[in-house]
């Protein structure tokens, strides 16, 4: 395998037999070029993945949220919906509400 720069080229029967190695260098940020008789013909590099939050940013994120108007959205609601069409006489809106 030979290095050009922070990529590395190497043979396609390289890759074939090396390709363990190579996916986990790919996982591990290496990009490489596949040639094949010494033509390059393929890239091979990570996805961009996107990073976990940890919990102290979902709970942040949570905090950023606007708060919701229960009110506002039972009258948006009663707007949208025909009441008239509601089956039982059970009101989801009516529960209490903290």
């Amino acid at each position: 395998m030979s290095h050009a720069g922070a990529m590395k080229t190497i043979t396609q029967r390289e890759f074939r037999n090396n390709s363990a190695a190579v996916m986990d260098a790919v996982e591990a940020g290496e990009t490489y070029h596949i040639t094949r008789n010494g033509i390059e013909v393929a890239e091979l590099r990570p996805l961009p993945r996107r990073r976990r939050l940890t919990a102290e940013e979902l709970v942040g994120r949570h905090r950023r949220m606007p708060r919701v108007d229960y009110a506002e959205m039972r009258r948006e609601a009663e707007e949208l919906f025909d009441t008239e069409d509601r089956v039982g006489t059970d009101d989801p809106w009516d529960r209490a509400r903290g």
